[in-house]
């Protein structure tokens, strides 16, 4: 029997997802239609699938995130940004909005609307230095937890197979339960360049934990200062860390429609 499931697309930074009431999803077998959905080429194709739920104790909605191989995973912070523009869009009154994630409630402020482009500033939350610095695969790398663990790597340009060596990084027994990883070019005091594999995922063109993570472990280690602009492949990003970290940056509505289960 075929099953339709409504979504609405979005992307935060070209870092895409599909928005689904939760009342409206499978009720069962969800690992299956994430990896179903989010397929690029038999499906409606995306980075993730948020599920979301309206108003739940302190938070406006709820949301749970699939990633494309169907594992549930804390949270992405482009992904809740789109979940803050779908919900706008779907009639939420005002410009503050908390969304619960699987890494805590987030609050989001809206900045600016052009029709279906949106900008948000996103309370990050306190990033966490788990580890300083260790050496991942031959790598300089800093650990960092922004509610999803990131294994920050630090590197002199782009210029090899990084790509490879983020899914290396990404099952490396000292992660069990896996990890996003960064690759980072400081740039400059107040820049860093940015390349992003995540787990699950597979290589993003933009991440707000990622970015988040970058940034963290960058001015940890005295590389660059807060403010600063975290240059994605999708643009850039903008991020302070005072003793919580926000990031300002954009989601956009491209797309609703049906899947076919």
């Amino acid at each position: 029997m075929r099953t339709k499931i409504p979504f609405t697309k979005a992307h935060g930074a070209k870092n895409d997802f599909l928005l689904t009431w939760a009342e409206e999803a499978p009720a069962d077998g969800l690992t299956r239609a994430a990896q179903a959905i989010c397929d690029r080429h038999t499906g409606v194709g995306a980075d993730g699938w948020l599920l979301v739920s309206r108003n739940k104790g302190d938070a406006d909605a709820v949301i749970r995130l699939f990633n494309p191989d169907g594992g549930e995973v804390e949270m992405s912070g482009n992904g809740t940004r789109c979940a803050a523009a779908f919900l706008i869009e779907s009639g939420f009154p005002g410009s503050e909005i908390k969304i619960m994630t699987g890494a805590g409630l987030k609050h989001l402020r809206l900045l600016r609307r052009d029709g279906l482009c949106f900008e948000f500033e996103m309370n990050m939350g306190r990033p966490r230095i788990v580890e300083q610095q260790t050496e991942i695969e031959g790598y300089d790398a800093t650990l960092v937890d922004v509610g999803n663990p990131q294994c920050a790597v630090f590197v002199k340009d782009f210029d090899f197979d990084w790509r490879s060596m983020g899914q290396r990084i990404e099952h490396h027994p000292r992660f069990p339960h896996r990890t996003n990883v960064s690759f980072i070019v400081p740039s400059a005091s107040d820049r860093i360049d940015v390349r992003f594999w995540e787990r699950g995922a597979g290589e993003t063109m933009s991440s707000g934990t990622g970015s988040t993570g970058a940034m963290a472990a960058a001015v940890s280690r005295g590389l660059a200062r807060s403010p600063l602009t975290v240059m994605t492949p999708a643009g850039p990003l903008a991020l302070r860390w005072d003793d919580e970290a926000f990031l300002v940056g954009p989601a956009e509505i491209v797309a609703t429609g049906e899947f076919y289960l």
